[in-house]
């Protein structure tokens, strides 16, 4: 015999709830350094030899949907942030990758610009149009 009883699903989602905002204050990943991001990655698009990267304009670098993925922790055990952005109106995923040095100013909490590689080499950018993916390393 099956007895009838009500199930009850609790789902646990890293939501803004579940934050110490202690570990959000003075995120060095803000709209600032997104704006900052696109107008660099457009400058060293139009360093590029590559007729095919030459024109592409990148329009914005949106923040992580969730606060979780913008925490010190996440990113201090993931090392990278995934986002969206938009490369000639079309939505691309977007990961960044932190090194020893960006890594560091992130935990502090100080600014990430001067983590930015050479806008003359597109060694730090990795571009895929057709799956609509882009990965950059940051210092």
């Amino acid at each position: 015999m099956i007895s009838k009883q009500s199930a009850t699903f609790v789902y646990i989602t890293p939501s803004d709830w579940m934050i110490d905002d202690s570990d959000m204050e003075d995120t060095s990943f803000n709209e600032e350094f997104c704006r900052q991001l696109a107008y660099h990655l457009e400058r060293t698009f139009s360093n590029s030899p590559d007729k095919r990267i030459y024109p592409i304009v990148c329009e914005d670098i949106l923040l992580p949907f969730t606060r979780w993925h913008l925490s010190r922790k996440y990113v201090n055990d993931n090392r990278k942030i995934v986002t969206d952005a938009y490369i000639e109106f079309v939505s691309y995923e977007m990961t960044i990758h932190f090194g020893k040095y960006s890594l560091r100013r992130y935990a502090r909490g100080t600014s990430l610009l001067d983590c930015l590689p050479s806008s003359e080499s597109m060694d730090w950018i990795e571009l895929d149009m057709e799956k609509r993916t882009i990965s950059v390393w940051l210092l």
